[in-house]
């Protein structure tokens, strides 16, 4: 059984902020880790930091120098920032930002040489990371600039039976309108059907639009965005027989139970889409960025600089996190398995003496 345990990269993130907290106190519960081996990409010397200053009680970390000395069982720690590493708590500065970095670097070069089976990541702060060697605006546009032109991933977060997806990301509110188009609507749209059928095991998934505007405009009074962009990438997408709906006024579907009523929901902007959404579900929810060539899960919230070094961080988002990279990694295996060889397409010849199976016109014997 131990054998077949999936290695998940854990990264450490921002180690002024609750990155170390919410692990710690995830790991000081011994059942966590019984369904998968953890390899924690971090600090010896930062992890002995918090452990003191936390007084939480666990079993101690062991440290290795490969993701294949890994050993299930324990906490597997690989060292990424050497001794002289300093902790200050609750600040954003490069010295933290370049130990999230380099965290990242060392667990994705182990994904992509596939020593590791899934990569969950602990929040970072992205003032903190250096523009020279980070020129990103999030865990999402690194992952996919790391995996090359291929991948356009795509944030989704979930919980329970609520699942959000974003448009347009991380850009200011008076950019959005700028960014929108017909194509990229329909190629969220596009994406978010796949994962959802491939990650989520839902076979025809049902999607809801947001509008842009309040009261989704009304018919133009207060902007075109809807009946310019949305309305006719909504009919591109239903062309492709995706089950899409819209564009439904924001206000008025996250105000009653029209979220219950569909797979999933794609937001035009950030805020749109996180606020109503961390409301519901804060400390449960998980940040996953679909249709990148690995399984990649997030807590659904930041570095908690405010509440640092107070002992209040919840670690349930952390831990439903972990668990949804199992889920959706075994997902995906068993979709690609199930089409990896699809049959070739056949049909009975009718009306001869001796009905037999037939090759279709034009098809290969």
């Amino acid at each position: 059984m131990e054998k077949n345990l999936l290695r998940i990269a854990i990264t450490h993130g921002d180690i002024n902020g609750i990155g170390y907290e919410i692990l710690l106190k995830a790991f000081a519960e011994p059942m966590f880790a019984e369904l998968f081996c953890p390899i924690v990409y971090g600090s010896a010397v930062v992890e002995k930091y918090w452990r003191d200053a936390l007084q939480i009680e666990s079993e101690p970390w062991q440290l290795i120098s490969q993701a294949s000395e890994a050993r299930p069982g324990q906490v597997n720690l690989i060292d990424v920032c050497g001794e002289q590493i300093q902790v200050q708590p609750g600040e954003a500065n490069r010295t933290s930002g370049m130990a999230a970095l380099a965290a990242l670097e060392r667990a994705m070069s182990d994904i992509k040489s596939r020593q590791c089976d899934a990569l969950v990541t602990a929040p970072i702060n992205k003032s903190a990371m250096p523009v020279d060697v980070f020129p990103f605006k999030g865990h999402t546009d690194y992952l996919a600039h790391k995996c090359g032109a291929e991948a356009r991933g795509l944030m989704i977060l979930f919980s329970d039976e609520c699942r959000v997806a974003l448009a347009t990301t991380h850009c200011a509110l008076q950019e959005v309108s700028q960014h929108l188009s017909v194509d990229l609507i329909v190629d969220k749209l596009q994406q978010m059907e796949h994962s959802l059928i491939q990650d989520f095991g839902i076979v025809k998934p049902r999607i809801a639009l947001l509008s842009v505007n309040p009261h989704a405009s009304d018919h133009g009074l207060m902007g075109d965005e809807e009946e310019r962009i949305l309305l006719p990438a909504l009919e591109q997408a239903q062309r492709e027989h995706i089950l899409c709906f819209g564009p439904y006024a924001a206000d008025g579907f996250w105000g009653s139970d029209s979220s219950m009523r569909f797979d999933a929901i794609l937001a035009i902007y950030h805020d749109q889409g996180l606020a109503p959404f961390k409301a519901l579900y804060m400390n449960r929810g998980v940040n996953f960025t679909a249709n990148l060539p690995f399984v990649r899960t997030s807590p659904d919230h930041g570095t908690g600089y405010d509440i640092v070094g107070k002992g209040v961080a919840s670690e349930e988002s952390l831990r439903s996190a972990v668990y949804a990279a199992i889920d959706i990694y075994r997902a995906r295996s068993r979709y690609q398995e199930a089409t990896k060889s699809p049959l070739r397409k056949t049909y009975f010849e009718k009306g001869n003496d001796n009905e037999k199976l037939e090759t279709p016109p034009g098809g290969e014997e």
